[in-house]
C-alpha cells in the first residue's frame, strides 16, 4: 500500500466511531511518527471526573501497528497482538502521546522477519497531561 493510502487511512481513522466518541484525534508528522490527543469530555469521563481508562487504552491501540505496516509494506503481515497499561496519575484535561518507531528499528524488525521466525517487538509510549505529567 502506498504512502498516500496510509495517510488517508490515518486521517479517516479519526472518524472511526469509538475514536470519534472518545474525542481521540491523530495526525501523522512523518513516516515514523503519529501524534495523538484526547480532550476530556462527557463521553470519556469516568465517575470521578477524569479520563476513563478504556478511552486512554483506545487512544494508544493502533498506532505502532500502523507505523509498522507503513514501514514494512504490504509484503509483511503486522498484527497488534497484546497491550498493557499502567495508570500513574489521573488523566485530566487534554492528554497527548507521540508514537514513533525509527527507520533503524523498522529495518531491524524487517531483517529479523526475513530471517524466518515470528517477530514480536514491544513498544511503549507515555500519555502526558497538560502539565507534562505522565498519566
Amino acid at each position: 500500500m502506498n504512502s498516500f493510502l496510509f495517510r488517508l487511512r490515518e486521517r479517516l481513522i479519526n472518524f472511526y466511531p469509538p475514536f470519534l466518541g472518545a474525542g481521540i484525534h491523530s495526525h501523522s508528522i512523518d513516516e515514523h511518527t503519529i501524534h495523538v490527543e484526547m480532550k476530556l469530555t462527557a463521553f470519556n469521563r469516568n465517575i470521578v471526573g477524569v479520563h476513563f481508562g478504556g478511552s486512554l487504552y483506545a487512544m494508544c491501540d493502533p498506532w505502532f501497528m500502523l507505523i509498522m505496516m507503513r514501514g514494512l509494506g504490504s509484503d509483511y503481515i503486522v498484527w497488534d497482538k497484546a497491550a498493557s497499561i499502567k495508570f500513574i496519575n489521573p488523566g485530566r484535561g487534554t492528554v497527548k502521546a507521540v508514537f514513533q518507531i525509527s527507520q533503524e528499528k523498522i529495518e531491524e524488525i524487517r531483517a529479523a522477519a526475513d530471517g524466518g521466525g515470528k517477530i514480536e517487538p514491544v513498544f511503549s509510549v507515555d500519555v502526558i497531561d497538560e502539565q507534562g505529567q505522565v498519566v
